[in-house]
């Protein structure tokens, strides 16, 4: 689910960098990534929605979840650079945890020729070097993720306060993640 991680992450990067708003796009199925307790595609586009309705600088994109299918960021670029005018290029996050297999994701060289990348700290562990150009952010390192958020769900933690009010109200009401 997303949790205030993200949202901070967001907020920051914006302010940094500059950017008026931020696209989120769930993913209808990522390509390296299979989760068991995934509630599925609605569920997530409904928590999200939760997350950032009532903020201006969210904009909810659901192109990977219209086009189904695994999603892959080159062709998710070629949508919203088609769907979504804008100066310059847009600025695509990858966390820190990600970017050594950056180099196998599809067509990293025309991810990087769509969108300017931008390396956000995650795990602590910013690579010293990165084979693309980009940006490294200087955000806070908030040590909450969405595998946190399911694993306290299941085993009865503490959570609420780790995912905003909607989506922590979604995920009671649908009884995600193993919720008693």
């Amino acid at each position: 689910p997303i949790h205030i991680g993200h949202l901070i992450l967001a907020e920051e990067l914006s302010v940094e960098f500059g950017y008026d708003r931020v696209l989120l796009v769930p993913s209808f199925q990522p390509p390296h990534k299979v989760l068991s307790d995934d509630p599925g595609p609605d569920a997530r586009l409904a928590m999200l929605k939760a997350a950032v309705s009532s903020d201006p600088l969210f904009v909810v994109e659901t192109c990977e979840l219209d086009r189904g299918g695994v999603s892959y960021t080159v062709d998710t670029l070629d949508h919203l650079l088609a769907a979504h005018p804008m100066e310059g290029k847009p600025g695509l996050v990858i966390g820190d945890d990600l970017a050594s297999g950056f180099p196998f994701w599809r067509d990293p060289d025309g991810i990087v020729a769509r969108a300017d990348i931008i390396l956000a700290r995650r795990s602590g562990g910013m690579p010293d070097a990165f084979a693309y150009p980009c940006r490294f952010a200087s955000n806070l390192l908030i040590p909450v993720s969405s595998t946190l958020v399911r694993q306290r769900v299941a085993v009865g933690g503490a959570w609420r306060h780790l995912v905003p009010d909607g989506v922590a109200a979604y995920i009671d009401t649908q009884g995600l993640y193993g919720l008693a």
